[in-house]
């Protein structure tokens, strides 16, 4: 079992960034961290101009405050104009000289803030020795909070678009507490467009993958505007938590059965020395021309394998008709786009790729911001933008 990296130092959250390769991650991510430079910046010019104020009263000398000036400045992450505040004998730009030696530095240790949950007193110490003066962690507190309104906006938005299949999975992933890695679920959400791209709707960090759980998300896409108007299969896995939920939000849409959760279900019915062999005649269910002809398989498998694991028979028979609803697709390309959940299972193998540095995340505001920052890619990647992914009809 591999080893966790715990990020204790902001070197070490340098290192798990660059592997990360956030650079990739689009538009939206790097306009949350122009905002928070932004708002490192303004906060630190103005509290400069604040003391310097302060200094002259002290000295019984006395300057008063002159509006401010715009100046455009390029960092990493983009252009940012910046509102620089002055007195009549003073101007706090020295700050901007200051972070413009060293602007790769402050644009990571904001990342390390927003990705990873870095704490406002160690973003604020690190800031200090940047920008030639300590920021306070109120100002580091204001801004992280800023970001992770970009976060907050993705679960809220509204969902007015149309699909023609839901998937719905669960996938467990860990995070660090104070008593050790936890391991809690995601409940997601993905749809398939009638052009065949395919989206994350959304998704919710659960405490497990109960009824209760599940229905308390369904319900909340349901009321945001996923009320199932134009699908026609939802896909998911055999847990009766996601079961029940999905019948009490959604009664009236036929279910399909994911062939890969129900492979390997069987297939631990069976001796190792018989995988192959099993898998085949199940693949001859799965890929039939047609539904007439993948029951005939199925009665196929039941013959040759029924004397010999009765078990693995009863698991295919009792779900079938569930397995079969993917034929009610004529073409074979969305009966292929249907019949599984490997789509969100994929997106997690990049969840998991893009954070295997970390280990498991350090908690739970971390892993909010991970998740949206990947599948925001992953949706831009099938050509749609994240936030506003289903306020089209395409």
């Amino acid at each position: 079992m591999r080893e966790c990296v715990a990020i204790r130092r902001l070197d070490q959250a340098y290192e798990v960034i660059g592997q990360m390769r956030l650079h990739e991650w689009g538009d939206d991510l790097r306009q949350s961290f122009r905002e928070s430079v932004k708002g490192v910046l303004e906060s630190s010019m103005r509290d400069r101009i604040d003391r310097y104020l302060e200094g002259l009263e002290a000295q019984g000398e006395s300057d008063r405050r002159n509006g401010f000036y715009s100046r455009h400045l390029l960092t990493a992450v983009g252009d940012i104009e910046l509102d620089i505040p002055r007195t009549r004998n003073f101007s706090a730009r020295g700050i901007i000289r200051a972070y413009a030696r060293r602007t790769g530095d402050v644009d990571r240790v904001i990342m390390a803030s927003y990705v990873l949950g870095v704490s406002t007193r160690k973003m604020a110490d690190t800031l200090e020795p940047i920008l030639g003066e300590r920021v306070s962690a109120a100002t580091v507190s204001r801004v992280t909070q800023k970001l992770d309104a970009v976060v907050a906006d993705f679960h809220k938005r509204p969902l007015a678009g149309r699909f023609r299949a839901l998937m719905f999975d669960g996938v467990v992933l860990s995070r660090k507490t104070g008593a050790g890695a936890v391991r809690r679920p995601v409940l997601v959400a993905l749809g398939i467009l009638p052009n065949g791209k395919k989206v994350v709707i959304d998704f919710l960090l659960a405490r497990s993958e109960s009824a209760e759980e599940w229905e308390h998300f369904l319900r909340g896409l349901y009321k945001r505007g996923l009320d199932g108007a134009g699908v026609e299969v939802i896909g998911m896995d055999g847990g009766k938590g996601l079961w029940s939920a999905v019948r009490s939000v959604y009664p009236d849409i036929p279910i399909q059965r994911c062939w890969a959760h129900k492979v390997r279900n069987v297939l631990d019915k069976v001796r190792m020395a018989d995988h192959e062999a099993v898998k085949k005649d199940l693949h001859r269910v799965m890929d039939a021309r047609d539904v007439v002809r993948a029951r005939k398989a199925a009665s196929d498998f039941a013959k040759r394998w029924g004397g010999q694991y009765p078990n693995a028979v009863k698991c295919l028979r009792m779900d079938l008709d569930e397995l079969l609803e993917c034929y009610r697709f004529k073409d074979k390309e969305w009966r292929k786009a249907v019949r599984t959940t490997n789509a969100i299972e994929r997106r997690f193998r990049e969840v998991k790729r893009r954070t295997r540095p970390m280990g498991v995340f350090t908690d739970r505001t971390s892993m909010d911001r991970i998740l949206y920052a990947v599948f925001s890619h992953e949706n831009r990647n099938q050509g749609v933008s994240p936030l506003f992914l289903l306020t089209q009809n395409s």
